[in-house]
C-alpha cells in the first residue's frame, strides 16, 4: 500500500489561550463484567492570537482541539498518548494533549509572520473515543483531520488496541493461529471483492493503491461484537474521494485461523 506522512508541523513554544472541559462519566463496555473499566472524557482547546485577517472585524483563527477519554489507570492513559503522538508522526516526543496542540498553533503563528497574505486558517481536530471494551481488552479509535492549506484536511482514522491485564499493546499476530495470515488474507480478500462488486478474476490494477495489485491486509483493526474489522484510510487503497474502507471478517470465518479463547472467539 502507498504510504503518505500524516502531517507536517512546525515546532516550538508559544503563548497560547487553552480551554479545558471534563465530561460526564461515560460506560461504553460490551459485557457487565465487573472488571472493565470506566472513564470520563476531557479536552484541550488552543486557538491563535492572531487573526486571519488584519480587519478588526475578522475574528476567524487558527484552532487545535483535542478531545480524549481518561482513566483511573495511568498506565492506560499513557498508552493512549504515546499511541496518538506516535500516529501524528509529528518527529517530536509530546508529553501532553496540551503541548501538541500549542505546537501546531506555534507552526500557524510562524507561518503567519512570513506569509501575511494568506487567506486560510489552520485547524487541527484529534477525537479518541473507546470504540470497544470488555474484560482484558480497550480499543481506542483515534480520528485526526488536520488542515494547513491545500484542496482539503488530512484525515486519519487509527485504532489502538490495548491488554488492560498484561497492560501491552494487543498486535494481530498474537490473535492468530501460527501460520494463518496467509488465509485471513485470502478469507478477507474474498468479503472485500464481495464488498466491492469485484469477480474473484477482476484484477485491483484500475482504482486501488495495493502494492503490486496485491490484495493485503493492514494492522489498523479493532474487534466487534460480530468480528475482526479492519480500516484503511483516505489514499490507502482508494483516492481520497472514496473516503475510509472498512472491511469485517465475521467470527464464523476465522475458524482455524483465530487463536482459541482468544478476543476472536465469539464467546468472548
Amino acid at each position: 500500500m502507498r504510504k503518505t506522512g500524516l502531517f507536517v508541523l512546525l515546532i516550538s513554544f508559544m503563548a497560547c489561550q487553552s480551554e479545558k472541559k471534563t465530561t460526564d462519566a461515560t460506560d461504553t463496555t460490551l459485557s457487565g463484567a465487573a472488571d472493565t473499566l470506566t472513564y470520563s472524557y476531557d479536552s484541550v482547546k488552543v486557538y491563535s492570537k492572531n487573526p486571519l485577517s488584519r480587519d478588526k472585524n475578522t475574528t476567524d483563527t487558527s484552532k487545535a482541539v483535542i478531545s480524549y477519554p481518561v482513566f483511573a489507570d495511568e498506565d492506560v492513559n499513557d498508552f493512549i498518548l504515546k499511541k496518538v503522538m506516535l500516529t501524528a508522526d509529528s518527529g517530536k516526543n509530546y508529553t501532553s494533549y496540551q503541548a501538541y496542540a500549542a505546537d501546531f498553533i506555534k507552526g500557524f503563528d510562524d507561518f503567519q509572520k512570513t506569509e501575511k497574505d494568506s487567506p486560510q486558517t489552520w485547524f487541527l481536530e484529534i477525537r479518541n473515543e473507546v470504540a470497544a471494551q470488555k474484560p482484558g481488552y480497550l480499543s481506542v479509535k483515534s480520528r485526526f483531520v488536520s488542515y494547513m492549506g491545500g484542496a482539503h484536511p488530512n484525515t486519519v482514522y487509527t485504532y489502538h488496541n490495548y491488554n488492560t491485564t498484561s497492560k501491552q499493546e494487543i498486535l494481530l499476530d498474537s490473535l492468530l493461529l501460527p501460520g494463518t495470515m496467509p488465509k485471513l488474507t485470502a478469507v478477507a480478500e474474498e468479503i472485500f471483492r464481495k464488498n466491492e462488486k469485484l469477480s474473484p478474476e477482476a484484477s485491483l490494477k484500475d482504482g486501488y493503491f495495493f502494492e503490486n495489485n496485491i490484495f493485503s491486509l493492514n494492522h489498523n483493526f479493532t474487534v466487534t461484537t460480530e468480528g475482526l474489522k479492519f480500516l484503511y484510510n483516505p489514499y490507502e487503497i482508494k483516492a481520497y474521494v472514496f473516503g475510509t474502507t472498512e472491511l469485517l471478517i465475521p467470527f464464523s470465518a476465522l475458524k482455524g485461523i483465530a487463536k482459541p479463547n482468544s478476543l476472536l472467539s465469539p464467546s468472548n
